[in-house]
């Protein structure tokens, strides 16, 4: 008996080794939970290309929004955890949606973690009539008149809220909360002086700022970022211990076989580092990350410990 099992166990390995080898053997799909277009799409096809190279076969980005990301993260949740379905999940779909409504989906015992792809910070920003410099500023004007500073964002429980809910705790402030659509939408606002503040993306700012209708104040990494080399990050502005980024990486279903996501794990590496990827990064202001799946599983949970405390000391709901 101890015979046959010693040899089922080791034909299991061996079909399982044979699996992994020829994989893979037809396109992967790679789901963006958000619209085509917006930075989780942009960043997914520039990956998705380099990788399809590597892999010798397709990788398909695939759009499927709705529900803050809910919709596309629990397809693949749902998926055959064979390597063929995967998807770009965000802090909206793993470290802070699941904390603001009941989803279908678990976000640790649902999924595999693949690679830990990159971060995007968000740079705070101001009209000049609002008459601050500096972040220190920002917060004396704020404690002055509690509640009269109001900041925009992209809708309740978005990451551009829950980060103007914790850069107000930390700061010790009271300001009101101005929700739109999307960022967009809050711009002429903005401009006209009727919003006071937002976090926006790096990105999209420039513009407003090179023409002088917006002030950067900081931006909300741990270290400067190289697009805005001259605004200092919030926390050597004024305000110690304020970081918030918005994270990217590759989940697969629940049970995906192991030496499926050390390849996809070393090949997602090996993407990250080639130049035209990380320019592109560059461009449209991510930082790579890299590093093992466990590595990206505790840098999720320990996002997710952050989020949801900010989510239940702003006393978030849903909308």
């Amino acid at each position: 008996m101890l015979f046959r099992l010693l040899v089922g166990l080791a034909l299991a390995g061996y079909a399982l080794g044979a699996h992994a080898q020829a994989w893979p053997a037809k396109p992967v799909k790679m789901v963006v939970p958000f619209p085509a277009g917006g930075p989780t799409d942009v960043l997914t096809r520039a990956i998705a290309d380099k990788l399809s190279t590597r892999l010798g076969q397709p990788v398909v980005v695939e759009n499927k929004p709705g529900a803050g990301g809910a919709i596309g993260a629990d397809f693949v949740a749902k998926s055959a955890p064979d390597g063929y379905t995967l998807v770009m999940a965000t802090s909206s779909t793993h470290s802070v949606g699941p904390y603001l409504a009941k989803l279908p989906y678990d976000p640790e015992r649902d999924f595999t973690p693949i690679i830990w792809v990159g971060d995007a910070p968000n740079i705070l920003v101001v009209p000049p009539s609002l008459g601050v410099g500096s972040v220190k500023e920002l917060i004396e004007l704020a404690k002055k008149s509690p509640g009269t500073l109001n900041y925009a964002s992209s809708g309740i429980g978005s990451i551009i809220h829950l980060t103007s809910e914790h850069f107000a705790n930390l700061a010790g402030i009271r300001i009101t909360h101005v929700p739109y659509k999307g960022i967009q939408q809050s711009i002429p606002d903005l401009l006209s002086g009727q919003v006071a503040m937002l976090f926006d993306n790096i990105m999209t700012a420039q513009p407003h700022i090179r023409s002088g209708r917006l002030k950067a104040l900081g931006i909300s990494a741990t270290k400067r970022s190289a697009l805005v080399p001259d605004v200092p990050t919030i926390a050597e502005a004024g305000l110690p211990g304020f970081e918030s980024k918005t994270w990217f990486g590759v989940f697969g279903p629940a049970g995906t076989p192991h030496p499926i996501v050390e390849r996809l794990n070393a090949e997602i590496s090996h993407t990250l580092a080639d130049a035209a990827i990380r320019e592109r990064f560059a461009q449209l202001g991510f930082e790579p990350a890299g590093g093992t799946p466990t590595e990206f599983a505790a840098m999720v949970k320990s996002e997710a410990q952050q989020w949801s405390k900010v989510i239940r000391e702003a006393h978030v709901k849903a909308e």
